[in-house]
């Protein structure tokens, strides 16, 4: 039996999933790190991706409580501008890199006929300025970012989204966070083994894939 027969709407994470996004946001994060070690708010360090990776998934809100928790706001908040305006000047330079396959997959499961649900942890400019350059608003029915709702813990934000389309339903990603939003949702989710997520992260997944196109034998 297939448990993915019977769904018409499938959430995605963006990050980690549809995006490698370690291509800009290493640099965006190195960026805003030398600014604190200049200010003297952090000691030096070289940042390999594997560890700023860690936080691929994470909401600015949550990141910043984790990574910093004692640290200024306003350094805070000015840190953490660092890291959006480097990222959408990362993007607008052509270094935003979507995996193999992503869009034609994206495009095979609107032709399908599913609803698809952009759900990401992500600021707005972010957002908009992904749907920009790769046209992703022709694939995806909504495209809600985190931002949108005060950064609210993704699985609250799935709860209110879940309202508005069809059921059954899935949510796909690469993080605890989307296999939470799932699993705190009722629905199926299918972890994804090539993001970013770290040992464990995905042992509740209802399934995992190895690429982004496997989701066309899925589906």
């Amino acid at each position: 039996m297939n448990i993915f027969e019977n769904i018409k709407t499938i959430f995605l994470d963006y990050d980690g999933t549809i995006h490698n996004s370690i291509k800009i946001y290493g640099p965006a994060f190195r960026k805003s790190y030398n600014y604190l070690v200049n200010l003297g708010e952090a000691p030096e360090k070289k940042w390999n991706d594997e560890e700023i990776s860690y936080w691929l998934g994470f909401s600015s809100k949550a990141m910043w409580e984790e990574f910093m928790p004692n640290i200024d706001p306003d350094i805070r908040d000015k840190a953490s501008k660092i890291i959006g305006r480097e990222i959408v000047s990362q993007i607008n330079s052509g270094k935003a890199v979507l995996y193999p396959h992503a869009i034609e997959t994206l495009r095979y499961l609107k032709d399908k006929g599913y609803n698809l649900v952009f759900l990401s942890n992500c600021s707005i400019g972010y957002r908009d300025k992904s749907k920009e350059i790769f046209g992703l608003d022709s694939y995806f029915v909504e495209m809600a970012c985190s931002e949108e709702y005060h950064y609210t813990p993704k699985y609250k934000i799935l709860a209110i989204l879940k309202k508005k389309y069809p059921t059954d339903m899935v949510m796909i990603g690469d993080r605890f966070q989307d296999i939470e939003a799932g699993k705190k949702n009722n629905i199926l989710t299918i972890g994804c083994n090539y993001g970013f997520h770290k040992p464990g992260e995905l042992d509740e997944a209802d399934i995992r894939i190895d690429s982004i196109k496997e989701l066309k034998y899925i589906f």
